[in-house]
Parts: C-alpha cells; sequence; structure tokens
C-alpha cells in the first residue's frame, strides 16, 4: 500500500464489519490502566483498492481503548528482513504485530523473536488453511506466526499475441525463446521486449535462479546435504539465464530489474511474456491498464513438453514479537487479520491470494477473479515449505 492505514479510510461492507466486530469482542478488550497502542508492521499492498485501514479500524471498534498504527516496512524482502534483525536484535518494544516472509519463521523463532502461538489457539484453529502453509508457520512442532497470504511464480503472457501469430502458452523455455523469435519478427517493433524476469542481485534472483534449476532437473541441496548434486543442470540452467540477456530475449536491464519495474515494463505494453506473482493480475485488469483484456497466466514452462515447471512458492505470515507488552491484544489482532473475511477483504481490494482454501472456492471472489480457482491448483501442486520464498511484498511485497 502506498501510504500508512492510519492515513487513509476505506469502509468495508457493514456485513463483514458486523463479524469482525462479533470477533474481536469475543477476545478481551484492553489491560486495565489507560489507553494501549498496537502497532502492525507490514509491507505495501498494491492493488485497485487497500482494504488494510478499514480492517484495522473494525478491530479498534471491537476493542475499546486500543488503537492500532499500521507502520509500512521498506520495499524489498532483504530491506524488511534487515529492519527486523536489526531492532530484534536491539530487543525493541517499537511493534507488536508483524507481517514475515514465510523463510523467517524458523530464524526468528530460533531467535526468541517470536511469541509461541500454540497454545493460543484452538485444535482446529488451522485447519481451513493450506497444510503446508501452516507447515511453513511451525517450527520445532510448535505454532509461531498465522499464515496470512501465499505467492507462486507464475509466467503472465499477451494472450493477444500469442493469438495474433496462433500460438499456445509455452510448456518448455526453449518454447519461449521460440515464440519470443516469432512474435517480434511478426511485430517488427524493437521496442517489444520478449522475457522479463527479476535479475536484480536480491532475493528475486534467487528465487528465479531456484526456478531456472527447477525447470532443467537440477536441484540446490541434496537430500544428503550435497550442493548441486546434478552440476551439469544447474551449469546449463544459469548459463540459460545468462543467454536470455546476451541473446537478448531479456533486456540488458533485467540485472536491475525487481518485481514492480518489470511489472509496469509489461504493463505498459512493452513485452510478450514476464515472471511474476499473483498480485500483478489485479494491476494488469485496472480501468488504466495499457494491457486490459489482452494478459492471460499459466504455470512456469518445464523441461519438456507435458511437464510444467515448478514456480517458487511462499507468503506473508503474521507474528507476534516477543517483546510486546500487550501480547494477547497482539494475538488477537494477529487472528482478525487472518480471519476469513479479512483474507476476503485483501483478495478483493489487493488481489493477494488467501491461505485460507474455501475462499478460492467463494463466489464473491470468484466473480471478482476468475482464476481464483486455477490459482488454488496452482496452490496444492506447487506450495512447498522447502520452497517457500517470496518476493518482495505484495507480496504483499506482497
Amino acid at each position: 500500500m502506498r501510504s500508512s492505514p492510519g492515513g487513509v479510510s476505506s469502509p468495508l461492507p457493514s456485513l463483514l464489519v458486523v463479524w469482525l466486530l462479533a470477533l474481536g469482542g469475543c477476545l478481551g478488550g484492553p489491560p486495565e490502566g489507560g489507553p494501549v497502542t498496537l502497532v502492525f508492521k507490514y509491507a505495501r499492498i498494491l492493488g485497485s483498492a487497500d482494504p488494510l485501514p478499514g480492517l484495522l479500524r473494525s478491530f479498534e471498534a471491537s476493542h475499546p481503548g486500543v488503537r492500532v498504527n499500521g507502520e509500512a516496512l521498506p520495499w524489498t524482502s532483504d530491506d524488511q528482513h534487515q529492519f527486523y534483525v536489526i531492532n530484534l536484535e536491539g530487543r525493541s518494544p517499537g511493534f507488536d504485530v508483524m507481517m514475515l516472509d514465510c523463510i523467517w519463521v524458523p530464524e526468528f523463532a530460533r531467535a526468541g523473536w517470536l511469541t509461541d502461538l500454540t497454545t493460543h489457539l484452538r485444535p482446529d484453529e488451522l485447519a481451513p488453511y493450506f497444510a503446508s502453509a501452516v507447515a511453513a508457520a511451525t517450527y520445532d512442532g510448535r505454532v509461531w506466526a498465522l499464515p496470512w497470504n501465499f505467492n507462486v511464480g507464475l509466467l503472465y503472457y499477451r494472450a493477444d499475441l500469442l493469438a495474433k501469430h496462433g500460438l499456445r502458452p509455452p510448456e518448455t523455455y526453449e518454447e519461449l525463446v521460440d515464440q519470443v523469435r516469432r512474435i517480434r519478427i511478426g511485430e517488427r517493433d524493437p521496442a517489444l521486449h520478449g522475457y522479463l524476469w527479476q535479475g536484480k542481485q536480491y532475493e528475486g534472483l534467487v528465487v528465479n535462479v531456484l526456478e531456472a534449476l527447477w525447470a532443467n532437473g537440477a536441484r540446490l541441496l541434496a537430500e544428503d546435504g550435497t550442493v548441486f548434486p546434478e552440476p551439469a543442470r544447474a551449469a546449463d540452467a544459469l548459463r540459460f539465464l545468462r543467454g536470455l540477456i546476451e541473446t537478448g530475449v531479456s533486456p540488458a536491464w533485467t540485472t536491475a530489474a525487481d518485481e514492480e519495474l518489470s511489472r509496469r515494463a509489461f504493463g505498459d505494453g512493452r513485452a510478450i511474456f514476464l515472471r511474476n506473482w499473483p498480485y500483478a493480475m489485479e494491476l494488469f485488469e485496472g480501468a488504466d491498464s495499457a494491457v486490459r483484456g489482452k494478459v492471460a497466466f499459466v504455470s512456469l514452462p518445464g523441461r519438456a513438453r507435458g511437464e510444467r515447471g515448478a514456480g517458487s512458492t511462499g507468503g506473508a505470515h503474521l507474528g507476534v514479537s516477543r517483546r510486546s507488552r500487550y501480547p494477547e491484544l497482539a494475538v488477537a489482532l494477529a487472528r482478525h487479520l487472518t480471519s476469513e473475511p479479512a483474507q476476503r477483504a485483501i483478495a478483493l481490494g489487493a488481489a493477494l491470494s488467501p491461505t485460507r482454501q474455501a475462499l478460492y472456492r467463494d463466489p464473491e471472489l470468484v466473480r471478482a477473479h476468475p482464476a481464483m480457482p486455477q490459482l488454488h491448483a496452482f496452490a496444492l501442486a506447487a506450495w512447498s515449505p522447502r520452497r517457500c520464498s517470496r518476493s518482495s511484498r505484495r507480496r504483499s511485497s506482497a
């Protein structure tokens, strides 16, 4: 999102507010002794509408005397991680609920920075979530965070251009490269890029490299701890990524590209293919989008026809700082924000994929985002805590 929730109003549907008030009212009020302020750290949310301000205000309404300040984190996942490490190592009590990249949960739990949520949860409370999302929030048999949103790497493509040239979405990267060549010849547009991806030196590059390894049948680690157990395939995958830039299939500025730079270029109609996260589709379908109605997505290409690649998966969890002065209220806020109504509101307003499986069949969501069932299939097929890796936001920045 582009500003702190405290400065933006975003009303929720009345029925949703009533439900959330009822939920929050069961979780108790502030401790005696005066007003309480909770601080929620989150990554900015992109989309047609930011539902977070309304969600925070509804929590306040159900907890008289409690104020929630939403404070945006730095843009990239790497910067967010650095912020947390600096503050948590310094034992700062400056925030209560924090949005976490799912891959940070074991690290933060080992360091003693998170509140153990296990005893706060009902036995069946996590059943509605993807089982692997719960696994990613669990460390050493204890639950340290609540799953908030889901991510999986996708291949976006210009459906209008592929149809114009009689092509179907590529099943392999070799097909993708060939289609770039054919479409460029036919379009005669030297400014039209082929394939955009994230090559900047940050977490996004790691994600793209892993996806290239998997597509080529290579692993980073074997079960016995061997690094690159298929070295020839791994080397081929890295040469392929480098070759995309050297041959012009991907532009030279790929080495500076993150999710948003590549997303904006594709959204301006300047590319045929894009690797990115689910959040981008909402922006491509915006009223002022240059590619509205022209974009579709599939899973990433694989090694051979009929064998789709594996997108890197991940998402955001909500954890409670062990330094919070108000742990019970902080847990209540995390539960409020990960509730089904809250995840529905976030999916509608920001196109962040929920972690609650029932929402992928929700009629309102499916009407707003017809690809929800397709994303659910990708989630079931691809989400693995071992691969859990997020982009930035939008992740929110996710």
